[in-house]
């Protein structure tokens, strides 16, 4: 079905504009509105970009978002009271459209869970998780800040680990930027400089300059190839097997893997503790954390972990068989199944957990910065060596 951007007065003569979708013309969302007591003025048909223009929207007002609506409405405000002020204020107009769409489906009666639904890649599956926690339990306005403090906790996490594989990506890019210069634009003159004075050239050399040639006269054929390769890597990405061992790579990576199994450790446990603590089942937090983590290896713990769960067991046996939670995290859990205060404990847990992550993110820049720098120092300078030798041994006939 198409929306319908239009633009309406309510009872109390306060115009406002919306966007209504799962309508098939103007004289329905008329009738609509008006049973909303709202009177419409004008209206025009659009085509469906929320799911495209919500890709523009970044998880930091998301969090900004979840924010505000608790405090909003923790202060008494009503649901689309909330919305109608976060609408009024937003400069996103791509945001605009979907609250304004979700606040409308609210006022139809369709529950908040359900109104947000709708637009599941935008909200996570923990923030609609929460929601629904909290609107059966009466406790709407924690648990959307409890979402907002997850939301932000999980937001700066990201940048942080960003921030790590910032650097070497970079400078990596750089590093091929360079010797593809210097093998297409500066070789070819020392090659050409060389057979014009018939200067006899070493292994070296003769290795650059054939790369060179190659590079030069089939870059159409070496630019194929990593376009299929990318092509291929979007298409298998996520087929089972493919995605089970990208996800096991990147827990054993030299370097990074370390750092990569305490985030996604962080990620779990954390989204676990916060829906526990929202009141959400043992057996759905585990399943939703598991979702949310999205890796295969964590997820081969997680069914292990609800299978104990299911038959009486604990989930502290499943943590220390796994060599992806840390000593400290199963220790936390063991503590808090026995004093029966198990996502308190790993709340703190995760706390120290997440301290750990900024200590090793600080201690890694540290160590990949010289390693770097020398790395590209080594590749620049055997290029330039070899390019520069042929011209050593002529001065030295010369001479």
């Amino acid at each position: 079905m198409p929306n319908f951007e239009y633009t309406a007065k309510d009872s109390k003569g306060n115009v406002f504009r919306g966007v209504y979708s799962n309508i098939d013309n103007i004289n329905d969302l008329r009738f609509e509105l008006t049973m909303m007591g709202h009177k419409l003025l004008k209206a025009r048909k659009t085509k469906n970009t929320f799911i495209k223009r919500g890709k523009k929207i970044r998880l930091s007002e998301i969090v900004t978002f979840a924010h505000e609506f608790a405090g909003m409405y923790a202060a008494g405000l009503s649901i689309t009271r909330c919305l109608e002020i976060f609408i009024a204020q937003t400069e996103n107009q791509a945001f605009k459209e979907i609250i304004s769409d979700v606040k409308q489906r609210i006022e139809t009666g369709v529950s908040v869970k359900e109104a947000f639904g709708k637009y599941g890649e935008i909200f996570s599956e923990f923030f609609l998780g929460m929601v629904e926690a909290g609107e059966a339990g009466g406790k709407l306005a924690e648990t959307l800040h409890m979402a907002a403090n997850y939301l932000e906790k999980r937001d700066e996490l990201r940048r942080q680990v960003r921030g790590a594989f910032a650097y070497p990506i970079v400078v990596s890019i750089m590093c091929v930027l360079i010797v593809t210069c210097l093998v297409i634009f500066v070789i070819p003159v020392f090659q050409k400089l060389y057979t014009q004075l018939n200067v006899p050239l070493p292994l070296p050399t003769m290795f650059l300059m054939g790369i060179s040639e190659v590079v030069r006269g089939y870059w159409w054929a070496i630019l194929s190839v990593i376009v299929l390769m990318v092509f291929i890597y979007k298409v298998i990405r996520e087929k089972p097997f493919f995605k089970a061992w990208r996800d096991k790579l990147v827990l054993n990576i030299p370097i990074f893997g370390k750092l990569n199994r305490m985030v996604i450790v962080s990620n779990y446990v954390r989204t676990f503790t916060m829906m526990s603590q929202a009141g959400v089942p043992i057996i759905d937090s585990l399943l939703l954390a598991k979702r949310i983590t999205n890796n295969a290896e964590m997820d081969k713990v997680a069914k292990v972990m609800q299978e104990e769960v299911l038959s009486g067991s604990s989930i502290t046996e499943p943590m220390s068989k796994s060599s992806l939670f840390p000593p400290m995290i199963v220790q936390m859990a063991a503590a808090g199944e026995e004093a029966g205060i198990l996502p308190e404990m790993l709340s703190k847990g995760v706390g120290f957990l997440d301290a750990q992550i900024a200590a090793t993110i600080k201690s890694l820049l540290v160590k990949i910065e010289p390693i770097l720098s020398v790395f590209i120092g080594t590749i620049v300078g055997s290029i330039l060596m070899g390019v520069y030798l042929p011209m050593f041994d002529y001065m030295g006939h010369v001479k």
